[in-house]
């Protein structure tokens, strides 16, 4: 599931309790695939969290993706 504007497949999410924090992924058959380990709080929200191209400005929620 590439980036609706670039087409990358690079994507990442920011901490919610630290902006700075981030978590970069890839979507494999429209999960992600953390290149570190899972961040916890993505359990949590479910597909409902905010996700950012890795590559240019687009950013929406992860299921516009799949």
């Amino acid at each position: 599931m590439p980036c609706p504007m670039c087409k990358s497949e690079k994507f990442y999410v920011k901490d919610p309790e630290d902006q700075y924090e981030v978590y970069e992924f890839t979507l494999k058959n429209g999960n992600p695939v953390f290149e570190d380990t899972k961040p916890e709080f993505i359990s949590s929200q479910g597909h409902d969290y905010e996700v950012y191209c890795n590559t240019c400005v687009w950013h929406g929620k992860i299921n516009e993706l799949a």
